[in-house]
């Protein structure tokens, strides 16, 4: 199921067209995917650059197509000879600022055409590196089947890493060929897997919003309350004195409605969206 194919559900849910996603997740994971409604869907850009939390397996001993299980073999080389100081240590020096080549079955688009597309029509894709930041690879478990070697992995991260290339990336290093058989994001942002609802259970509500927009902007931004003069000025987009926040925050009214994104620019606070009546 694709990220897309979500939204379509979600349309028919919540029974309107206005409806988005703040991140693609790649068709083969699974886990958080923030879905906005309504006015909601103005505050999905200030989640897709959010860090990211995944849950996944490595495997070592293959390298695939595709990097995951769901791509052909490539190349098989016995890999039950690593040890788990070498598979942690590897792991390891892979985080901090790294530059990223992104695994060619990827959402990014190339001309106009997902890169995944285009890969599974056959077209070979080479795409840029990308300077992304790795905050931790967390080793979970290590098992061997054979001359396989799986890798469990939580892996903290800006957005627009790709666990698939780690994976990549790690069989490569040992020249023995890696790919990703399970990939779950956990975390968006602040948004956890704990509080997530399957689509079923999203199709019995009477309102399939989970959570107000008031709350949803303090967790995708830091925010400040305003009294009821300077609310009527956002509201009708203009600006306040400045805050000193560095780059976006959400705007409060006194009665807790979701009023605004501001940043300061030029000496004042000056609104990027208005929430109200939109």
């Amino acid at each position: 199921m694709t990220s897309h194919d979500v939204v379509a559900r979600l349309r028919r849910i919540a029974r309107t067209r206005k409806v988005g996603h703040g991140g693609t997740l790649d068709p083969m994971a699974t886990g958080v995917l923030v879905i906005g409604v309504g006015r909601a869907t103005r505050l999905l850009t200030y989640v897709v650059g959010t860090a990211k939390v995944y849950s996944g397996t490595i495997r070592l001993g293959q390298a695939t197509t595709t990097d995951d299980a769901e791509g052909d073999v490539t190349q098989s080389v016995p890999a039950g000879h690593l040890s788990d100081t070498q598979l942690r240590e590897q792991l390891a020096a892979m985080t901090g600022e790294v530059d990223q080549v992104p695994s060619s079955v990827s959402a990014i688009k190339v001309k106009g055409v997902r890169s995944y597309h285009r890969v599974r029509q056959g077209e070979e894709v080479q795409l840029e590196p990308r300077r992304v930041t790795i905050s931790r690879i967390d080793v979970q478990g290590i098992s061997r089947i054979g001359d396989l070697v799986d890798v469990e992995v939580e892996v903290a991260c800006s957005s627009g890493t790709y666990i698939r290339a780690i994976a990549r990336d790690l069989g490569a290093a040992f020249g023995v060929g890696g790919h990703l058989t399970a990939l779950r994001r956990s975390a968006v942002g602040d948004f956890s897997l704990a509080e997530a609802r399957t689509l079923g259970q999203l199709a019995e509500l009477d309102d399939p919003v989970t959570l107000p927009l008031s709350e949803a902007l303090a967790r995708a931004l830091p925010v400040i309350s305003v009294d009821a003069e300077q609310a009527r000025t956002v509201t009708h987009g203009g600006p306040l004195p400045q805050t000193g926040i560095p780059g976006p925050y959400g705007v409060i009214g006194p009665d807790g409605t979701a009023l605004a994104v501001m940043s300061d620019r030029d000496g004042r606070a000056r609104p990027e969206i208005v929430l109200v009546g939109s």
